[in-house]
């Protein structure tokens, strides 16, 4: 007894270094996610493009995420996690050396894409601290302190970011250069971090990458995005955006018979067909489409100046990060607040409850959004019920998947969220291209009428996201575990 309390006790401490190391990395991931934000306006001046040009970076990120992070975890369980992490980080440190000296807009939108590597990191993390635990008395219960330990490094990374670069964005206005360089010397760093403290995950499970069906969902994402982009270009008249979208759709149809028929399939469509399990994914997809989609919308309102168009803020970048802050903190509470809540209630009415707030926080914009003030009562109302699916949505969906899908089941909620946040994305980015009547010609600055059919989507996702988890069976939220967030 004394030797395997002993053995614990090198386990545990050797995952708390484990975990140190990776709690920079998770660091550097909120930095990324929360830096640009404030400096989005500046981005698309010295890029001479219109603010609702600046949706088409977010959109292609996500895409770009949503397709490498299913491959790169495969990978990883068959060649290593800290490798594969390495060489995410790798391709993730060159594209952000390519956003801070991209010349012109198609050079910043290709590096902004392949800057999405790093969503792959967090699932990545998790994988390797539960494989260097499974010798500890309970590798799930370590797993999940140390998944906690990251997301909380992942969202002060996020207030980090945006506060920093909100105020580099003052102080080096007209060197926005120099102001993109500080993530990609971070990312560079996180490199040697991840080299010379992460050890190597023990086991390897094999297998093999589906690569037929990764080429076919990745034909049927780009004949969707297409179409949408060429909706944006030529308006939504045009018949072969439609005849892009079909074609994605039947493509999307076709890769799913597909890969119902593999034994090692790159997403498992049965999960889908769970009752306890479709309106879980349903409600992340959904819900991607404010947490992702509508975060460009809201910097760019923010910093519209009034007195030119008639409707914005009129805020600097210094303020916008500090909206943003607001939100992440709000996001933040939510999720520390979810057990709790579910003790008092129970966790589908808790879920329930939260999807409502996400999708009040959002429709309040549409007769509140004249003064700071009401903008950041709404973002604080949407940022709890968010931060509460953020924790949730995971762990709902690993409760309800058999015991040996949870990975699985977890890692599809990941991507049909960010699935969502990538097509809304396409579609705010057509709403704000628009000009509303009476608005100024010349003028960069996205369409009230754009902003306030953002505001509508998203608000209206989050009511529907509240319905669909009415269909859930009531005992499929059993025992869940403490959820982490996409990073």
């Amino acid at each position: 007894m004394r030797t395997q309390g002993k053995k614990a006790t090198i386990l545990l401490s050797g995952a708390g270094a484990v975990v140190g190391f990776l709690f920079l990395v998770e660091l550097t991931s909120g930095v990324l996610q929360g830096y640009y934000t404030p400096l989005l306006t500046d981005i698309a001046r010295h890029l001479n493009i219109r603010d609702a040009d600046v949706n088409w970076f977010e959109a292609a990120q996500l895409l770009v995420s949503a397709l490498v992070v299913p491959v790169l975890a495969k990978l990883g369980d068959m060649f290593g996690h800290r490798r594969i992490l390495l060489l995410s980080t790798a391709l993730t440190a060159v594209a952000s050396w390519a956003v801070a000296f991209a010349p012109d807009f198609w050079t910043f939108l290709i590096a902004w894409a392949l800057q999405g590597f790093y969503v792959v990191w967090l699932p990545l993390e998790i994988a390797l601290i539960y494989s260097r635990s499974q010798q500890s008395a309970d590798p799930a219960a370590l797993t999940r302190r140390a998944a906690g330990i990251l997301v909380a490094g992942l969202e002060f990374g996020v207030i980090l970011g945006a506060l920093i670069g909100g105020k580099l964005g003052e102080v080096l206005s007209g060197k926005l250069w120099l102001t993109l360089m500080i993530p990609a010397i971070c990312v560079s760093a996180c490199f040697l971090v991840i080299w010379r403290g992460v050890p190597e995950s023990p086991s390897r499970t094999g297998g093999r990458i589906d690569t037929k069906g990764f080429i076919l969902i990745t034909l049927a994402l780009l004949l969707m995005t297409a179409g949408l982009t060429f909706m944006r270009i030529d308006g939504p008249g045009t018949w072969w955006a439609w005849l892009s979208i079909a074609l994605g759709v039947g493509g999307l149809l076709y890769f799913a018979r597909y890969e119902l028929r593999q034994p090692d399939p790159l997403v498992d469509i049965r999960l889908f067909r769970q009752p306890s399990m479709w309106p879980v994914q349903l409600t992340a997809f959904l819900f991607g489409v404010s947490v992702l989609g509508a975060q460009a919308p809201l910097s760019t309102f923010a910093q519209t100046q009034p007195s030119e168009v008639g409707y914005g803020l009129g805020v600097g970048s210094g303020q916008v990060s500090l909206l943003i802050g607001v939100y992440v903190l709000a996001l933040l509470a939510g999720a520390l607040l979810f057990p709790s809540l579910v003790r008092l209630s129970t966790p589908r009415v808790t879920l329930i409850g939260a999807a409502i707030l996400v999708g009040v926080g959002y429709l309040l914009f549409l007769p509140f959004h004249d003064q700071l003030w009401q903008v950041m009562l709404n973002m604080l109302i949407a940022g709890l019920g968010s931060g509460a699916l953020v924790a949730a949505l995971p762990s709902a969906a690993a409760a309800a998947a058999p015991l040996t899908q949870t990975g699985m089941a977890t890692g599809l909620t990941n991507a049909t969220k960010t699935l969502g946040g990538s097509f809304a994305s396409c579609i705010f980015g057509i709403a704000l291209a628009s000009q509303a009547a009476g608005a100024v010609s010349h003028s960069t600055a996205g369409s009230l009428s754009g902003y306030l059919l953002v505001w509508t989507i998203c608000g209206i996702t989050g009511i529907v996201a509240a319905v669909l988890l009415f269909f859930v069976p009531k005992l499929a939220f059993g025992g869940t575990l403490p959820g982490v967030q996409e990073g």
